[in-house]
């Protein structure tokens, strides 16, 4: 059965204008076309303006939701006509079979949603050296310790995603007060949102199977304010924050089931590897070995103050 995939593209700022056209270019050169392309502004007048005058042939709208990326996924996903809703980055490119790859992989009418494979695109030029593969998702890409083939997983990774529309819409869209803002508790890198929806889903149609598809590959640029080791320790402690909202929407069990084998397995094994490395005079090797146990425990800080706050707030 032919599928109809409407693709979302949530933007922001003009500062990022040059990466807006070329997401847009990329979804523009998919072997298998898109049956429409929506462009979600998030409160931004002139933007919204300026992408109507530059891009006619794509829907292009302001979010009529919470401000935020959740609310500007929801806008996008309320007016599409697709079976299919897929989501990129606005600062990503899509390779040219990646619809075609994750319409292959709703074959199974089981399948309610398929994340794909993210490869970072550093600004800098290269990846820094003490920077671990374990954390690539820190900079919103694919990490060291997820499936290398199409497996079943418990979430898919929202910059590079497809779910099916009328499931979405079933589960009540994402939790804005889960994901990335533009003011407020946002000035922390937030995220989870389409964790939590996925878990949600997956709680309220038992038997539903959410798929990782390597085949549907885009690329993330990673800016050099985002290389940095101050962004990298923010960004984990936001993670942790992310996950107490998580865990509070849909339980400990579910929201911290894939956390434990990635802390007590795919961790572990990244500590060893960077000690062999400098053993081996790799001494970078040592810089990401500690980089993990760092990023580990401001992770873990920042979910037990989550906690915390969301306990003294129910008093």
């Amino acid at each position: 059965m032919s599928r109809r995939t409407s693709v979302i593209i949530c933007v922001y700022t003009e500062d990022r204008w040059e990466d807006i056209g070329a997401a847009v270019e990329s979804v523009r050169r998919q072997r298998r076309q898109p049956h429409e392309l929506i462009i979600v502004v998030d409160h931004n007048p002139d933007l919204c303006l300026r992408l109507k005058r530059e891009h006619p042939d794509a829907i292009v709208v302001e979010n009529t939701q919470a401000r935020g990326l959740s609310g500007g996924r929801n806008t996008g996903v309320g007016i599409a006509t697709g079976d299919l809703v897929a989501f990129l980055d606005d600062d990503a490119i899509a390779d040219p079979g990646w619809l075609h790859a994750f319409e292959a992989a709703f074959a199974d009418p089981a399948v309610v949603a398929v994340g794909g494979f993210t490869r970072p695109r550093w600004a800098t030029g290269r990846r820094p050296r003490w920077f671990p593969e374990e954390f690539d998702w820190t900079v919103g890409c694919s990490y060291r310790g997820m499936p290398a083939q199409r497996s079943r997983i418990r979430n898919v990774m929202g910059g590079n995603a497809a779910f099916r529309r009328d499931v979405v819409i079933e589960a009540g869209g994402f939790r804005t007060h889960i994901g990335r803002s533009v003011r407020g508790r946002a000035s922390r890198p937030l995220g989870c949102e389409e964790t939590e929806l996925c878990i949600r889903i997956t709680q309220r149609r038992p038997g539903s199977v959410i798929l990782f598809e390597p085949a549907a590959v885009i690329e993330h640029k990673v800016t050099a304010e985002r290389a940095r080791f101050a962004y990298f320790r923010a960004r984990c402690f936001a993670e942790g924050l992310s996950k107490a909202l998580v865990t509070e929407s849909v339980g400990a069990q579910d929201g911290l089931s894939s956390e434990v084998s990635y802390a007590t397995r795919t961790l572990p094994a990244g500590v060893l590897r960077g000690l062999g490395d400098a053993v081996r005079g790799d001494l970078a090797g040592l810089g990401r070995a500690t980089a993990i146990m760092v990023g580990l425990a401001w992770t873990a800080c920042g979910y037990l103050g989550g906690r915390i706050r969301s306990a003294v707030s129910a008093r």
